[in-house]
């Protein structure tokens, strides 16, 4: 408040000043402009008479303006020709003893009112018909310009003088009355909100708003106090439940730790068995490899067997036909050409199983061994081929390979076989469940170190309902009918972490599935 008032005082006393200073301006230029008037209404007057060289008319003219007081001096100056130029003609000085110098040499400057502390002077030109003849030099007293200015301080000193009074008397008056209870009141209530002493009340106040404020602040105070009052007894209950409350927490949270404990063990030994039924998942594929290169070998082996026994049986009779002189040129003729056809018969069986046997090695010892070496990728899968003929050779699916025969690389075969063998597993055991046909085909290719291998067959596909998860373990369509759900896992593992490469597909429904791996390599 009292800033607000001390703010209207600096207002009212500047705008005060600017007025008086505006109107001092203003009388200023009404002084020129009346000194303008006078020097114009001469010059206008004795233009003739300067023609004329009337002096006696001119001074008597001048000496006329006596009766106007704030003039002081007049000159007046002819214009003659060459070489005199501007000669002083006529003057008028209003106080005889004080004449001033010639003003010939500051026409230009006095060309318009020059107001300075004392006065105010102008210098007009004299013409006559449009010519000029002369010059008037008019100086005029500011006297009265400073009378006004003495009576404008004057009038503004006790003006202030009492715009002061009167504020300092509001001032103490709205401080006794407004200013300290409102003070006091919030003396009071800053007291209580520090020290919680809401059974404190505010006294009645000097007038009636503030004693309005002060009724609703000790109504609130009333509430306060019952509300506290209230929350102390709720702060007790509230504790209470809090301290059961932390007391089932704990027992919970201890509950829970043991509970994490046996779910990480058992966790930990989900995944010890995963490991497991991966490596399980792997022998039992050899397995399956080993069982049909027994079935497959077991074949020429009897055949070679059964061509050894009867030409062991013909040798016994040609022996015993020479030790009994009984042998015919005809006989030994037979025994030769059996004996050939038997021979060849062995030799024929004899290579075909020591082809599948070293075929079966060589993918053998690739598959339990991941160490790099150098390899031809067209004979590794030629191989791989073979090896499996005794599972396929009997199903109605036909398994193209488009490979460069001449590509040596420096890679880990073990796994890259077990990849197509798992891959060709799974199209037989799932792309082609219940089917009468089907084909797989597997393109090689390579690009700047970067071998890239597309498996594709035509079976049923993958369902939607496991697109997403089929790298994950344990993930299969045919749970309880021999399905495992690690075959793909398995081929997930080995292109990512043993063969440091990425794996991709792409499946329609009945529309078949295509693998693309690709994994870095070394070309040899």
């Amino acid at each position: 408040m009292i800033m607000n008032i001390g703010f209207i005082v600096l207002f009212v006393t500047l705008s005060s000043f600017i007025i008086a200073n505006l109107f001092i301006e203003d009388t200023k230029k009404d002084a020129a402009t009346n000194t303008k008037y006078w020097a114009e209404l001469i010059a206008n007057a004795n233009s003739t008479n300067l023609v004329n060289n009337e002096t006696r008319l001119i001074n008597h003219y001048l000496s006329m303006l006596k009766s106007v007081p704030y003039i002081s001096h007049i000159h007046i100056y002819k214009l003659s020709p060459e070489p005199e130029g501007i000669v002083f003609f006529a003057n008028y000085n209003k106080s005889m003893s004080s004449p001033i110098l010639k003003k010939t040499d500051k026409i230009v400057e006095l060309s318009s009112a020059k107001i300075s502390a004392h006065i105010i002077e102008l210098m007009v030109p004299v013409t006559q018909q449009d010519k000029k003849v002369g010059y008037v030099y008019i100086q005029v007293s500011t006297d009265y310009i400073k009378r006004i200015k003495n009576n404008m301080f004057l009038r503004y000193s006790v003006i202030i003088f009492m715009l002061i009074i009167v504020t300092l008397l509001l001032t103490i008056i709205l401080n006794r009355f407004i200013t300290i209870p409102m003070s006091d009141m919030a003396n009071k209530i800053q007291d209580i909100s520090k020290h919680k002493r809401f059974n404190l009340r505010i006294g009645q106040m000097p007038f009636k708003e503030l004693d309005i404020l002060a009724l609703n602040i000790n109504i609130l105070l009333n509430r306060a106090e019952t509300q506290l009052a209230n929350l102390s007894d709720a702060k007790q209950l509230t504790y209470q439940q809090n301290k059961d409350l932390e007391d089932k927490v704990n027992k919970r949270t201890q509950a829970l730790k043991d509970s994490n404990h046996e779910l990480l063990s058992t966790l930990e030994k989900l995944h010890q068995f995963q490991g497991q039924l991966v490596e399980s998942e792997k022998m039992a594929s050899l397995g399956d490899m080993v069982a049909g290169v027994a079935h497959e070998v077991n074949t020429p082996i009897g055949l070679g067997v059964t061509a050894s026994t009867l030409l062991s049986d013909r040798l016994l009779e040609i022996k015993k036909a020479f030790d009994d002189k009984t042998l015919k040129s005809s006989q030994l003729k037979k025994f030769l050409i059996e004996g050939e056809e038997n021979t060849a018969i062995i030799y024929r069986n004899l290579k075909r199983a020591a082809t599948l046997i070293s075929s079966f090695k060589k993918v053998a010892v690739d598959q339990s061994s991941e160490e790099a070496r150098s390899f031809n990728i067209k004979n590794l899968l030629d191989e791989i081929l073979l090896t499996l003929a005794p599972q396929i050779k009997k199903l109605p699916f036909i398994i193209n390979v488009d490979c460069p025969s001449e590509l040596m690389i420096k890679s880990k075969p073990g796994p890259i076989n077990q990849i197509i063998i798992n891959l060709i597993q799974n199209s037989i055991t799932h792309g082609f469940d219940q089917r009468k046909y089907g084909s797989i085909y597997i393109q090689v290719s390579i690009d700047s170190n970067m071998l890239t291998i597309n498996y594709q067959d035509d079976g049923r596909g993958i369902e939607p309902s496991i697109m997403n998860k089929i790298f994950e373990p344990f993930t299969t369509t045919k749970r309880g009918s021999g399905g495992s759900g690690l075959g793909l896992h398995l081929v997930y593992n080995l292109v990512t972490q043993a063969l440091g490469g990425k794996i991709s597909f792409i499946s329609d429904v009945e529309s078949g599935v295509n693998f693309k791996i690709i994994i870095p390599i070394q070309v040899m």
